[in-house]
């Protein structure tokens, strides 16, 4: 997918050790492709490859049998699973009647399937947009969060799963910075035209690579293109993931393809920012489709992001647009409601913090793991709400649970 996997693609294979960096603060203080993208390998990864797909290449899931704890898992859930066909290419459907909520056809965010919960397309807080991007961990990110640390702005990142066993101290780094993490499966295919057993794989392998890494397990999905239909939605759903889509799409991935350009990006960024501005967010707020891939997409969300802050009134990662602030199904980690982020920053001019971990051992601590994450246009700053653990203690539950089975 992106060219800044290059040098990890070494890496999947064989694990060779071309760097000597082994904590995600040395990873965090590299710059450039150079180096932030050379091979390296640390030992919770490299000595838990076995536990996971082939790792040399990045392909579906085929199935979960050699592993129990999913093998179990998947069988609990497989004979309840929809009898909704699979979307192969091709496939007669009518997107009028949309029986499966397919979103890929219609949009549809509403499931036809009852007992299924609604897809979340926007941010439901007025005048708030719900901040993320797609495709991570990049290998060559840290100017980007160095970016996002400096304006004490947190965001959603949606991660691959490889690619967290690729890069797993860039992953870590997210979860130092104090950006909430979902997954975005391990291979980024189109859910629907895979079978039942792999889709779930897809979906339980990228949870056990984030909580192998960073400690912490997701409660919220992104299916790449947005693939998704009743049956996908709930093999998630017995997953305990949200399914987050989108309204708007900036296709900053598309950019020198199919005749997208730089102006391209730009105008779809443009159509949001003139939308806040009309008072089109008035009474809900919005998603955009965003993507942490190459330089172009990153530096877009750079040069974009003053005219984001001064459209908006608040900039916020979705679990404090969402009122979730136990993102994680570990509990030690939370994060601002909307309503104790907007009372600290129309009180606040300034943040100051209060983390409910440890604050220590990683440099990343520094640039806001216990502060709430979120940007106001009334303040420019981010008022504070406790946001921990730090990455010490992320690591520490990540350490004691490696080797072990993972349970959903």
């Amino acid at each position: 997918m992106r060219a800044a996997l290059t040098g990890v693609l070494l890496l999947a294979g064989s694990f060779a050790l071309a760097q000597s960096q082994t904590t995600e603060a040395e990873q965090a203080a590299l710059l450039g492709y150079d180096a932030e993208c050379a091979p390296y390998g640390i030992p919770l990864t490299t000595e838990t490859g076995n536990e996971f797909p082939q790792l040399q290449t990045m392909v579906t899931v085929p199935d979960v049998r050699n592993d129990s704890a999913a093998f179990a898992k998947f069988q609990s859930i497989n004979a309840s699973i929809p009898n909704i066909p699979i979307k192969y290419p091709g496939i007669q459907y009518d997107p009028n009647a949309d029986p499966d909520c397919w979103w890929t056809v219609s949009n549809c965010v509403t499931p036809k399937l009852a007992g299924l919960n609604m897809d979340i397309s926007a941010a439901p807080e007025p005048r708030t947009l719900g901040y993320g991007f797609d495709d991570g961990p990049a290998c060559d990110h840290n100017e980007f969060y160095n970016f996002l640390s400096a304006h004490n702005q947190k965001a959603t990142m949606y991660y691959i799963g490889i690619y967290v066993m690729w890069s797993p101290l860039q992953a870590q780094r997210a979860a130092a910075d104090g950006h909430q993490i979902c997954v975005h499966t391990w291979s980024h295919g189109n859910m629907t035209q895979m079978t039942n057993e792999e889709a779930f794989g897809e979906l339980w392998y990228t949870m056990k690579a984030i909580k192998l890494v960073t400690g912490l397990t997701p409660t919220c999905w992104r299916p790449p293109h947005g693939d998704v239909d009743d049956r996908i939605r709930y093999i998630a759903q017995q997953l305990n993931l949200d399914t987050i889509i989108w309204r708007y799409d900036s296709f900053d991935w598309e950019n020198g393809l199919n005749g997208v350009t730089n102006a391209t990006v730009q105008n779809n960024y443009d159509t949001l920012i003139n939308d806040a501005k009309a008072g089109k967010f008035d009474t809900g707020g919005a998603i955009i489709l965003t993507h942490e891939l190459n330089n172009f997409t990153m530096g877009m969300a750079m040069s974009n992001y003053p005219a984001l802050i001064d459209a908006f009134d608040y900039v916020v990662p979705l679990a404090v647009a969402m009122n979730k602030t136990t993102p994680y199904v570990e509990t030690n980690v939370t994060f601002p409601s909307f309503a104790e982020f907007t009372n600290q920053t129309k009180s606040s001019g300034s943040s100051s913090s209060s983390s409910s971990g440890s604050s220590g051992g990683s440099s990343s601590s520094s640039k806001g793991a216990s502060t709430n994450g979120t940007n106001s246009k009334a303040t420019g700053q981010s008022g504070a709400v406790a946001l921990g653990p730090s990455l010490t203690l992320a690591v520490a539950v990540a350490a004691a649970v490696a080797g072990a089975a993972f349970s959903a």
